[in-house]
């Protein structure tokens, strides 16, 4: 199964999530992560993202067995958008299943962490003011 993808549009996490849930797995946990309207003080209109994709799905999918390995989880699926996303869009989503809630929520933050600081996805924010300016990686919690 490959546990990393992108995607160039919109797409839908209940199909994901099924892939998931397993009768061994107790806990389900997810991340998703929206295109907001304001960064550091400055309002934003829209986000585009772009990609190496041969090179961010690699090392996506080492992220994703590195959680595997890692975490004592049942299975865990990353997906992450390109292209231009407007406010409130789904950019990202991780969902993790394992038997107990502790390994899924830590797994979870674990993987999109490594994916924001290690994946090569590239986020260029467009301002109300009309200026535009890339950021990556994005700093730790956001």
């Amino acid at each position: 199964m490959k546990r990393f993808a992108i995607a160039d549009a919109g797409f839908d996490i209940a199909p994901l999530r099924e892939c998931l849930l397993a009768q061994q797995a107790g806990a389900y946990a997810s991340f998703e992560g929206r295109v907001r309207n304001v960064n550091e003080g400055r309002p934003v209109l829209a986000l585009t993202y772009e990609a190496y994709i041969a090179l961010a799905e690699a090392e996506g999918e080492k992220i994703m067995a590195e959680a595997c390995a890692r975490f004592v989880i049942v299975e865990a699926a990353c997906v992450h958008r390109v292209g231009r996303l407007g406010l409130g869009e789904l950019a990202v989503w991780v969902g993790v299943s394992a038997g107990h809630r502790d390994a899924a929520f830590s797994a979870c933050r674990w993987i999109i962490d490594e994916v924001k600081s290690r994946v090569a996805i590239w986020k260029h924010e467009h301002y109300a003011d009309g200026e535009a300016g890339w950021l990556h990686p994005e700093p730790p919690g956001n």
